[in-house]
């Protein structure tokens, strides 16, 4: 792609809403540092409006027919650094162990990679439904461990106090599940993908002493 090209892209409306996304991060890392209930609060709408651009951006780059290539690779890193950011400032304050941290970004690294292998082979593999419930609980989870916090929530028939950093963890807990068996998903459609693409290049003959 051309320089002049990624200029042009930088600009478009979704690829804007994009960078605001990357420009909102250290701002949430900030809140989320300081700890104390009303930062907390504050990191929280700022993530949840980081959030809701991405979905944002995505219906704008369909609807105004700006999907491009720069997109393609800024929506997703926006993604991931806003997640990973909000996990790792977690974890200093003692609202995360580390090793769920590890293992949610050794999936992400992991699955990065074999999706650049798997389009370099030029395969494509099918986003199975547990990366779907790994986001939902995902973010669930983070939004609840950012609050922290036990508060009085009032349902109507009285006052309930709700913890909500044991909520996080458990939400985030189920993400990991979730992380770990869409991740067995796309290794095993890959792994599929190319012996299928094996038993097509073998020979007739090869084929039928493997029958």
């Amino acid at each position: 792609m051309s320089a002049s090209t990624i200029r042009q892209d930088i600009v478009n409306i979704p690829n804007v809403l994009t960078l605001m996304r990357i420009a909102l991060i250290p701002i949430v890392a900030m809140f989320i540092y300081y700890g104390d209930p009303l930062s907390c609060v504050i990191a929280v709408v700022l993530f949840g409006v980081a959030s809701f651009t991405d979905w944002v951006d995505g219906y704008l780059a369909r609807k105004l027919n700006l999907v491009s290539m720069t997109g393609k690779f800024l929506d997703p890193l926006a993604d991931k650094l806003l997640v990973m950011t909000a996990l790792v400032m977690l974890i200093p304050l003692g609202r995360l162990p580390a090793w769920i941290v590890i293992v949610i970004v050794a999936r992400e690294i992991s699955i990065s990679s074999l999706r650049s292998l798997a389009a370099g082979e030029g395969l494509i593999i099918a986003a199975g439904e547990g990366g779907k419930f790994k986001t939902a609980f995902q973010m669930l989870g983070l939004v609840f461990l950012i609050l922290h916090f036990t508060y009085e929530v009032n349902y109507g028939m009285g006052p309930v106090m709700l913890n909500f950093h044991a909520i996080g963890f458990w939400l985030l807990a189920i993400s990991v599940f979730f992380s770990l068996w869409s991740a067995w998903e796309y290794f095993w459609g890959f792994l599929k993908a190319i012996g299928a693409r094996a038993d097509d290049a073998a020979p007739a003959d090869s084929r039928e002493l493997a029958l």
